[in-house]
């Protein structure tokens, strides 16, 4: 009797022989699935701890960047080493930051045997459409949100208190607008997601702009991690067009006439 192997039709899988038992060249036993999910998770791992490294050699010029949204202010440190803290902090997030489409790209590798030929197409727009609008929120983040906070707070003590801020708790501030931005921008990914499994009718959730508009602002002032009113209503009208965004691209997926109450 002759016995044939074959190689698994993964892109970092190594090349485990695998006796041919009538299945198809994709259909994995379980050892076979944990050694993939292993050397994805050390692909991860390695990319991860490679960008953390880059990022901690050039920590100054990150620092710089993330000073960049205000002028003629001068940060300290409250104790020794927190600014030696605060760029280790700022490495493993910004690792941890350019991993993530790393992940789910891996992840979608994983399961792309699994997928009908549709289901890979629309999975690999979403995937791009998430990376594309995470990124957007950083950039909307770093060029409106955090200068428009922080003019707020120095205008507003002008002439009274001289502005020296702590760099810790600046960088707490600004990654807390980093991510609020970040999940906020994924609203149209989920709408999209819920109307396409059919739990939510993309025509309802349109007619519900007048409540979301109340729901916007609580939730900008929830994720706004300072008290200023325009952090907040920026944040709260960029969430309702992102959710009016999200509701018309769901009805133009799935195919549905428009009738707005």
């Amino acid at each position: 009797m002759i016995t044939e192997y074959k190689t698994l039709n993964f892109k970092f899988c190594s090349f485990i022989k695998v006796i041919e038992t009538g299945r198809s060249t994709t259909e994995l036993y379980f050892n076979e699935h944990f050694d993939e999910v292993r050397q994805r998770f050390f692909h991860l791992l390695g990319f991860l701890s490679l960008v953390t490294l880059l990022t901690l050699y050039n920590v100054k010029i990150v620092v710089k960047i993330l000073e960049g949204p205000v002028s003629n202010i001068q940060f300290f440190q409250l104790s020794p080493g927190e600014y030696f803290f605060s760029t280790l902090v700022i490495s493993l997030y910004n690792g941890v930051l350019f991993s993530t489409p790393l992940l789910l790209g891996q992840a979608l590798f994983f399961f792309r045997p699994a997928l009908s030929r549709d289901e890979k197409k629309l999975i690999l727009w979403l995937l791009i459409s998430s990376i594309f609008l995470f990124f957007s929120g950083l950039f909307f983040s770093y060029f409106i949100l955090i200068p428009a906070a922080l003019n707020f707070f120095i205008f507003y003590g002008s002439e009274v208190i001289e502005p020296f801020w702590s760099f810790s708790q600046y960088f707490n501030f600004v990654s807390a607008l980093f991510f609020s931005t970040g999940l906020v921008f994924q609203v149209p990914i989920v709408q999209i997601i819920l109307s396409l499994a059919k739990l939510i009718d993309p025509i309802k959730m349109l007619n519900y702009w007048r409540p979301m508009i109340l729901l916007s602002t609580v939730l900008g002032a929830i994720l706004t991690p300072s008290a200023d009113p325009i952090t907040q209503l920026l944040l709260s009208g960029a969430l309702f067009f992102l959710y009016f965004l999200g509701s018309l691209i769901s009805i133009n997926l799935t195919k549905k006439e428009v009738t707005i109450i």
